[in-house]
């Protein structure tokens, strides 16, 4: 499967205990997404494009309407890292 560059980041971010926020106007649709990383910094490389390709490839998921979570898919494709493990 190919993912991107930007794709990969926000996988690793999720992978380490990130979490993405989203944002709902009157209705259904996401409106406005923000991925957070578990000390609480914001990752500003991702976007509605990233998130919506993210969430098509199901690498991505959420579970109740909370957050979204990177899924077993998504920890099975991302690339290991040297500097992201998370110590």
């Amino acid at each position: 499967m190919n993912i991107s560059r930007n794709e990969q980041r926000a996988l690793h971010v999720l992978a380490l205990g990130g979490r993405i926020l989203h944002e709902r106007a009157d209705g259904p649709k996401i409106t406005s997404v923000t991925c957070v990383t578990r000390e609480g910094m914001i990752l500003s490389d991702l976007d509605m494009t990233i998130f919506n390709k993210l969430r098509r490839k199901r690498l991505i998921e959420s579970r109740s309407g909370g957050p979204y979570h990177i899924s077993k898919r998504g920890r099975l494709s991302v690339r290991a890292q040297l500097d992201n493990q998370g110590a």
